[in-house]
């Protein structure tokens, strides 16, 4: 219970899981459990906590937000971080078809934003090579890595295996 001594804006929530209150009971009609609000204010320790004593870090509220959308509305890096270290899904949309990612752009949180798109790009990278491993016939790989091609104007772009991006 040390970690919650953190922020005295969490006291209430402590009190309430405390006295029996479930970390995946939403408390409210939004449906916003105390894991949305902690990833919402940008509450990491209280964050941490939850997810060490089991918080759903996926459960989506009536907007289909899951902590992770809130984390990234309000721009808390830190919060990302242990969520998506928790094994958060980073491609839930919500309600509007948007995804954590597009709410940081949206919000303004471009180094949340980036810090988003990298660990997509990671998965993705991870589960194709994956994927290719569990085939049975040998496959010649090629090294991956980020490079840099030309195009026709002459513009350098920067090549990721999920498409291009202009530098």
């Amino acid at each position: 219970m040390l970690l919650l001594d953190c922020n005295p804006e969490v006291d209430g929530l402590k009190h309430l899981l405390e006295k029996g209150a479930s970390v995946n009971a939403p408390p409210d009609p939004c449906k916003q459990s105390p894991v949305h609000l902690a990833a919402g204010g940008g509450l990491a320790c209280f964050l941490l906590w939850q997810l060490q004593t089991g918080a759903d870090l996926n459960q989506q509220d009536v907007l289909g937000e899951a902590p992770l959308h809130k984390a990234a509305k309000v721009g808390s890096l830190e919060c990302l971080s242990l969520l998506v270290a928790s094994d958060a899904q980073i491609d839930l949309c919500n309600k509007n078809g948007q995804t954590a990612e597009d709410l940081a752009w949206s919000c303004g949180f471009p180094e949340c934003a980036k810090f988003l798109t990298t660990i997509k790009c990671t998965q993705t990278r991870k589960s194709s090579e994956h994927s290719d491993r569990d085939d049975c016939v040998p496959v010649l790989r090629q090294k991956r890595g980020f490079g840099s091609v030309e195009n026709i104007s002459g513009k350098r772009k920067r090549r990721c295996h999920v498409g291009y991006e202009e530098v």
